[in-house]
């Protein structure tokens, strides 16, 4: 068995996965105007708001170099709007605009498709997520002290 064979690889077969399973969400998330990151952030909105920039990536396991352009584009389309806190200037946060809730409607349509797109059972699916979900809370605990 050779270890080093790449279709043994955790970390290829989830890059794979990743990309492949996005580009499935691609065309339904273009009926909404919204990109896929873009529409994880609206997803953290709608989950909880106002939330601040770093709760924002925190969240979505983002460094904020890389959140804060999708966040400025979101605000240029009208989604959101980002504004210092009241009770500490350094907070910035992240608040829906109506706009921005009504695409919430919008957005519920996605899962279905993406559902109905990739042809596996939901219950499939779900555990996926809670496997990766245990992943990533591994990998955070092996890499807690770097």
């Amino acid at each position: 068995m050779d270890l080093l064979a790449l279709d043994r690889q955790l970390c290829f077969a989830l890059s794979a996965a990743s990309r492949s399973v996005v580009s499935v969400y691609k065309p339904v998330l273009d009926e909404l105007g919204l990109t896929h990151p873009q529409y994880l952030v609206m997803l953290a909105i709608w989950e909880q708001e106002p939330r601040s920039a770093g709760e924002l990536a925190h969240a979505l396991r983002l460094d904020p170099a890389t959140l804060t352009p999708i966040l400025r584009r979101l605000e240029e389309i009208g989604y959101l709007t980002r504004r210092r806190s009241a009770d500490d200037e350094r907070r910035m946060e992240v608040t829906a605009t109506d706009a921005g809730r009504a695409l919430r409607d919008q957005a519920e349509a996605v899962p279905p498709a993406v559902l109905s797109r990739l042809g596996v059972p939901v219950e499939r699916l779900e555990a996926i997520r809670d496997d990766l979900i245990a992943l990533l809370d591994a990998a955070d605990r092996a890499t807690a002290n770097d």
